[in-house]
């Protein structure tokens, strides 16, 4: 049959209110870049994570912030970074570009992140950073990260692109570490146009690089002008940290993607409640099958920004159910995030070394459903009864 229910790329359809502030931003900007719209959205940005004034930056995807925050780990030769090997590649190689070195870190087999035991386990004398990736919408364990990190005097930077608004211990994640990463690409909770993202850096002296980093080194002249026009409009030069130069690039997120990503504060937490809801419908209706294995999280710990399961029968079942729902049902179930050691493009730089077995076990019989939150009831409903159906048959 057909595609009944695809795994759609657009996880959130928009409201008027939303659209009428696009609107709004498109007749009045100005510029239509670093203007009113951007610094508001940063503001905000920074209230609802209940972080200092100052330390959010938007940028133009989640991987221009992975990009900076990567140059401000200010890697010296024989740098190690620790980092899940169960991620999506971008969370991984803007270290490598700026000179780090991965080690892989497992993850817990139920939770699908790291923990604070895992990491450990892997850190030698050559550490000097760990990026915590908080996958599907799961908050990992900061408070023991972060009191790890502390002890062993180490980076931590969190990968919060898919975690936006879970809470761990009363904080929210992506406030724990020395920096942190969002992402409002358009399979996000909240998404900005398609693509987006945001900076967080705590230490108030590497904030001041953020700005040059982000916009080609401009910079004011450190001195005044009795005329605006001389030199020029304003300086360019190179942000330095530690005595190392920084190169800056172009990574600025435009006016109208920030008027829409601060308007869309207003709704992500309701977005991400009624994303759990319904995956808790989604689990407690599956419980007569335990080969499919979820992780269940009633709180705000998970926003469920991705609906994923193991079959613990093994890959050769995992891949019957797929085929089946796909084939007979019309639902497109996909498998996501191969452990980064095992791609080419890693095992080509020499990093397809790794011992991560529950990052492999939970792949090789990992299942995505799709769960954008558009999908209507009926088809959430038909998407439930059609898992029952072919469990069932395969039983």
């Amino acid at each position: 049959m057909g595609i009944r229910i695809n795994f759609s790329g657009r996880s959130i359809r928009y409201t008027e209110d939303e659209i009428a502030t696009v609107v709004e931003a498109m007749r009045h900007a100005e510029p239509l870049t670093q203007g009113h719209y951007m610094h508001s959205f940063e503001q905000k940005f920074a209230d609802f994570q209940g972080v200092a004034q100052g330390s959010c930056f938007t940028t133009m995807n989640g991987c221009a912030a992975l990009e900076m925050s990567a140059q401000l780990c200010n890697f010296s030769e024989g740098d190690e970074f620790v980092i899940p090997s169960h991620t999506f590649t971008a969370s991984c190689y803007p270290y490598i570009k700026k000179g780090g070195r991965p080690v892989w870190a497992d993850i817990d087999l139920r939770t699908r992140v790291v923990t604070a035991e895992s990491i450990e386990r892997v850190l030698t004398k050559n550490t000097k950073a760990v990026v915590v990736v908080h996958l599907y919408g799961y908050a990992a364990d900061m408070p023991e990260i972060a009191e790890l990190c502390k002890q062993k005097g180490l980076l931590l930077i969190e990968d919060t692109a898919q975690a936006i608004g879970c809470e761990v211990a009363g904080k929210r994640a992506g406030s724990f570490g020395d920096m942190a990463i969002f992402s409002f690409h358009s399979h996000k909770n909240l998404t900005t146009l398609g693509e987006g993202g945001m900076l967080y850096v705590r230490d108030p002296d590497l904030q001041k690089l953020v700005p040059m980093l982000r916009h080609n080194g401009h910079c004011d002249y450190s001195f005044d002008r009795p005329d605006y026009w001389k030199p020029a409009m304003g300086n360019v030069d190179m942000p330095i940290l530690d005595g190392r130069m920084l190169m800056p690039a172009n990574l600025c997120l435009g006016e109208i993607e920030c008027a829409l990503g601060a308007k869309m504060l207003e709704r992500i937490e309701t977005i991400n409640a009624e994303k759990r809801k319904r995956a808790l419908a989604f689990i407690d209706g599956l419980a007569d099958f335990p080969e499919l294995e979820f992780h269940r999280e009633a709180t705000s710990r998970h926003n469920y920004h991705l609906l994923v399961c193991r079959m613990t029968s093994g890959p050769e079942k995992r891949d019957r159910f797929i085929r089946r729902m796909h084939d007979d049902k019309g639902i497109k179930c996909v498998v996501q995030y191969i452990p980064l050691n095992r791609y080419d493009f890693y095992r080509k730089l020499g990093f397809g070394s790794a011992h991560c077995p529950n990052a492999d076990t939970f792949f090789d019989s990992m299942i995505s459903f799709p769960f954008q939150h558009w999908l209507s009831d009926e088809d959430f409903d038909y998407m439930l009864e059609a898992s029952k159906d072919v469990l069932r048959s395969l039983n």
